[in-house]
């Protein structure tokens, strides 16, 4: 890795990793925890960036009519899990819908770092992840996610996106 890589970790957040959160993703999601917290004590070491995406929803969110409510501004839900704890000169980007491009400034940070790859990890793979992912290379950034880095509370969807990831967006699955 060089000084132009960064770590953009999706939706980390307690709604979707703990078993009590409104969207809880599941075992395998959690088992992807630890796999992250080793990429995140990497990218910390080599002092490169690193970029939280974080679901961050209006109590009357239009998203609500597809989902349940999930990951509300200010409540334990929204907040990223304590396993994977921002430090200060860390970007954490609030987001409302399933793109971290979506009225949000992650384009702007981006080019402002000046990065040319980018690893991808966290939840949910088939929403979140790819849809963030459909940005990077939108914009032409080299694209990377660790397959055991990203979950979904749907295995098959899981899948699919892996492929779509791979062969669409050409992000290269490690």
């Amino acid at each position: 890795m060089n000084k132009k890589t960064g770590l953009i970790i999706v939706d980390l957040l307690n709604d979707f990793l703990r078993q009590d959160g409104t969207l809880y993703c599941g075992e395998e999601a959690e088992k992807i925890i630890l796999k992250i917290q080793k990429r995140l004590s990497e990218f910390r070491q080599k002092n490169l960036p690193v970029i939280f995406l974080k679901d961050s929803h209006d109590k009357n969110d239009p998203e609500f009519e597809k989902f349940p409510v999930h990951c509300v501004k200010g409540t334990f839900g929204s907040e990223i899990i304590k396993e994977a704890t921002p430090l200060k000169n860390e970007i954490i980007i609030e987001k409302t819908r399933f793109s971290g491009f979506f009225k949000t400034d992650l384009d702007k940070i981006l080019k402002k770092l000046n990065l040319e790859t980018l690893y991808v990890t966290g939840v949910c793979t088939s929403i979140c992840v790819m849809d963030t992912v459909g940005g990077l290379s939108n914009r032409d950034y080299e694209i990377i996610v660790p397959e055991n880095e990203v979950a979904d509370f749907d295995r098959e969807m899981h899948e699919f996106s892996l492929k779509r990831m791979k062969n669409l967006y050409g992000a290269k699955l490690v």
